[in-house]
């Protein structure tokens, strides 16, 4: 399908659902995220027992635990502009870490790039500060949920490997919320709880430890050493704290009436925080733990085995708002009457640049087998990374890797150089340290999974090989970031037509004494005339345009 015809398409669907009054939108469900960082299934609803989570197992008790749920890579950035978008990274453009300062929202006078970040791509040429630019028809899934009413808010991270369009969100910052909707208004409302990310484990290292260090789990690829236990128990406690925060939103929605009124997902944008976990393109970098709760606990307790895609939960939103999602989306509902009848056999995973370190790998998952293909074999599996070494346990491995003092999982992590397939079987290798790529009794699953990885690969256009400086020429011509087209004004009657020549482009508006406001509309159908109206478009990955103004 061509951009046009996307294009097109995209501005029938908000013309059509335009047409839905506000009285109707009011029996549109509120649905409230708890994203929460950097924690793989290490819960006791998925079977480990290393602590106790009385409130996330209230989520559980109450509502539906996936149990293969997976994120499209395993780091934030890339991960999350899937999420937005509903599409795989490698798709649009989005795949290395990270483009640039896009942790949080950035007003439009403020979104500027550095020419020099000292990063790196493949060919030693220097990388920019950059923002994504998918294909025009990609939008950030929000704007179909502002088109039919709902109350958008983000509390408060972005990191989409763009800027927020201005049209994505109806607040966003760490003072957003749902609190500030119009009476009787559905929202649509996200909440990102910092508190288990990497970064934490080395913060919070004189905190007091709430987890019994003796009772956790250690994977098979870490060695038994105090440090190890520190952090591993570290990385627990920290998501013992993460539940008390969980308790206090369930207990704040109950207070306000609104808990039985909300559909609540709970979810991590990745797997663990610690080594060979975040960061890795496997089950232990991408193995997420969801848990959706319905209104009055419908469904409560149940487990669904379904694959499921942290991209596929933007389309299922929409769905449960009964919005169809558009067909240009990669990820598909899994709730709602817009559920897809064809639930995924595979979950596709990828790992390129992450900061400094440049590799290239792939991956696909069916539940069971996890199939690995690394596109720079002559690479070691664990590369140097400046940020993750400021863990203890980081550093120490590290040593007694040079020392030649690693065994057994942990030695086999360290390897010096990857093999170019790896094949392992979860269910009698949950720590991936057996590869089965030679396995003889292994090869009709090697090259089921292969032959599914490189069908995936050519379908969506991977852009993986495409050297990040090239990449980003090809987004921003002349390493310069292009600008959206201000906005025309064309009146019909009593009626104001708002556009921009900008292919994918979209339109926020402000009405009378709005102007000069933080909060601004998406446009999605004429404006009435008779008041001032400033306006500006913006296409995600360009420099939203100048205000244009109209008076009547």
């Amino acid at each position: 399908m061509t951009f046009k015809k996307h294009l097109s398409l995209f501005t029938i669907l908000l013309l059509f659902l335009s047409q839905t009054t506000f009285s109707q939108s009011l029996d549109k469900p509120n649905i409230l995220w708890i994203s929460v960082e950097d924690i793989s299934p290490m819960l006791e609803v998925y079977g480990d027992q290393s602590i106790k989570t009385p409130n996330i197992d209230r989520l559980a008790n109450e509502g539906i635990t996936y149990t293969h749920a997976y994120s499209t890579v395993g780091v934030c950035a890339p991960s999350r502009s899937s999420i937005i978008t509903g599409m795989y990274p490698v798709s649009i453009g989005s795949h290395n870490m990270r483009t640039g300062p896009h942790y949080a929202f950035r007003e439009p006078e403020n979104e500027t790039y550095k020419d020099y970040y000292a990063q790196k791509d493949i060919k030693g040429r220097n990388v920019p500060e950059y923002a994504t630019v998918p294909p025009p028809f990609v939008k950030c899934f929000t704007e179909y949920l502002r088109a039919v009413g709902y109350y958008t808010s983000n509390n408060a991270k972005t990191d989409y490997q763009f800027n927020s369009p201005i049209t994505a969100w109806d607040e966003i910052g760490r003072e957003a919320t749902y609190k500030n909707r119009a009476a009787g208004q559905p929202f649509f409302a996200v909440f990102n709880h910092e508190i288990t990310h990497e970064s934490r484990i080395f913060m919070k290292k004189e905190d007091p430890m709430l987890a019994d260090k003796s009772k956790v789990i250690i994977p098979k690829y870490f060695p038994e050493l105090p440090v190890v236990r520190q952090d591993v128990g570290r990385a627990y406690s920290n998501i013992m704290e993460l539940d008390k925060q969980v308790g206090d939103m369930l207990r704040s929605l109950e207070e306000e009436g609104l808990l039985d009124k909300t559909i609540i997902f709970f979810w991590s944008d990745h797997g663990g925080p610690l080594l060979r976990q975040k960061r890795a393109v496997g089950n232990s970098g991408l193995h997420v733990p969801l848990i959706v709760r319905m209104p009055n606990g419908e469904m409560g307790g149940s487990k669904i085995d379904d694959l499921v895609s942290l991209m596929d939960l933007g389309p299922t939103v929409m769905s449960l708002a009964g919005v169809e999602p558009p067909d240009y989306m990669h990820g598909r509902a899994f709730l709602g009457p817009h559920k897809t009848k064809t639930p995924n056999q595979y979950a596709f995973g990828s790992a390129d640049r992450f900061d400094e370190a440049v590799d290239m790998s792939r991956s696909v998952i069916d539940g069971r087998y996890v199939y690995i293909r690394n596109f720079r074999p002559e690479l070691p599996l664990i590369y140097r990374n400046a940020y993750r070494e400021q863990i203890d346990m980081t550093r120490a491995m590290i040593e007694m890797d040079q020392k030649g003092e690693l065994t057994g999982g942990a030695a086999y992590i360290f390897m010096k150089t990857k093999p170019v397939e790896e094949l392992y079987d979860l269910q009698d290798d949950p720590d991936e340290i057996n590869n089965l790529a030679d396995s003889p009794e292994h090869q009709a699953k090697l090259k089921e999974l292969r032959n599914a990885l490189s069908a995936w690969q050519l379908e969506i256009g991977d852009l993986g090989f495409v050297p990040e400086y090239d990449l980003v020429n090809m987004m921003w011509p002349g390493m310069v970031q292009p600008e959206t087209a201000p906005v025309k004004f064309e009146t019909s009657g009593n009626q104001l037509k708002l556009s921009s020549e900008t292919e994918g482009a979209s339109i926020a508006y402000q009405i009378g004494e709005e102007i000069g406001g933080k909060h601004w509309h998406l446009y999605h159908q004429p404006i009435p005339t008779g008041k001032k109206v400033a306006a500006r478009a913006v296409r995600i990955g360009y420099k939203t345009s100048s205000i244009s103004q109209f008076e009547n």
